[in-house]
């Protein structure tokens, strides 16, 4: 009888968690979905400055109540990995706040290679990241789904996309960029989501670590406006293999949101898309002049817009700005 009920709460704890891992995005009545974006903690389990850190990070979840939370890279740089993960992932699981990570180009340095990562991570409770299909390079392609308010119909797409980690082939170059069959499986996801709904693409978000090419043409020109801090050279990707062609063309990103460089936290316009830095949210465990915090995006139901802001971990609002589905304007604030 005792075996039973053994057998029967752990049968219900795994139903539990398994209905953590898989309950609905949706909008809240209002019509806003509030994501935080997370980015380069590059945590170690026994620092001081790092758990300070992360007490940090939990606050700043407490005063904005998020719908959602994206990890996105470098999060864990530590041989107990498991741990790590399991430290950090706690800001979110302790408040029950649905969340996802893509992977970094550190998060494998320490004995665990992404696929052991993502399948470890993927288990853990109110998580929504998948490790992806296994036919294409990277771990941790996917898309989620945002329902409306009102029922249960689909009204935005998260992207999250593993933008690898080194290039060792490229004389001059370190980083690693995407390969040709992400890019294909984007176009065919993002093609397959359009044709049901009645071909007009969803807004999407796409969440990734190593900037694209293209962020570093934001530089060279007046034509892009460009809100936030540029501390440092962007260290993009080796190669450009035509992911922001193939979203560009698919028409459903508005914006891509990513980490790896912590002096930067821009989001500038190209074209019909935005590029955009998360907040380094690091502390002593890595470089970085920045004061730490987050990115916080608002999307807006039945509409191709969203505004974004930098938000620290000294309760300060920077950089806040909306783009309306054509044009990325800042918002002026009250001095």
């Amino acid at each position: 009888m005792r075996t039973k009920c053994l057998l029967l709460c752990i049968c219900l704890t795994f139903l539990a968690i398994n209905a953590q891992n898989t309950s609905e995005l949706k909008f809240r009545q209002e019509g806003v979905f509030r994501i935080v974006q997370f980015t380069d903690i590059h945590y170690k389990t026994n620092h001081s400055e790092a758990r300070k850190g992360l007490e940090k990070l939990g606050a700043i979840l407490d005063k904005l109540h998020p719908d959602f939370v994206f990890f996105t890279g470098d999060i864990v740089v530590d041989s107990a990995m498991n741990q790590g993960w399991n430290e950090v992932l706690r800001i979110a699981i302790d408040r029950k706040i649905p969340w996802a990570a893509v992977l970094g180009n550190h998060d494998d340095e320490h004995g665990k290679s992404r696929a052991q990562i993502m399948d470890y991570i993927t288990t853990l409770p109110f998580c929504h990241a998948q490790t992806g299909p296994d036919n294409i390079t990277g771990k941790g392609n996917f898309y989620l789904r945002i329902k409306h308010s009102t029922d249960t119909t689909t009204a935005a797409i998260l992207y999250g996309m593993d933008s690898n980690a080194y290039c060792k082939n490229i004389k001059g170059e370190s980083y690693g960029y995407f390969d040709f069959s992400q890019v294909a499986w984007y176009r065919q996801t993002s093609q397959k989501l359009t044709d049901k709904h009645q071909g007009k693409p969803y807004p999407a978000l796409a969440f990734f670590h190593i900037p694209l090419r293209e962020y570093g043409m934001l530089n060279d020109t007046v034509r892009y406006l460009r809100v936030g801090n540029r501390g440092e050279k962007e260290c993009y990707g080796a190669l450009n293999t035509g992911m922001y062609a193939a979203m560009y063309e698919a028409g459903d990103v508005m914006a891509m949101f990513t980490g790896h460089d912590h002096n930067n936290d821009y989001i500038g316009q190209m074209n019909t898309i935005c590029l955009a830095y998360g907040r380094f949210s690091g502390t002593a465990t890595t470089y970085g002049s920045l004061t730490n915090g987050a990115r916080v995006i608002e999307l807006k139901e039945g509409a191709r817009e969203f505004s974004t802001n930098i938000y620290t971990t000294d309760d300060k609002i920077l950089f806040p700005v909306v783009f309306d589905g054509m044009k990325l304007k800042p918002i002026r604030t009250k001095q």
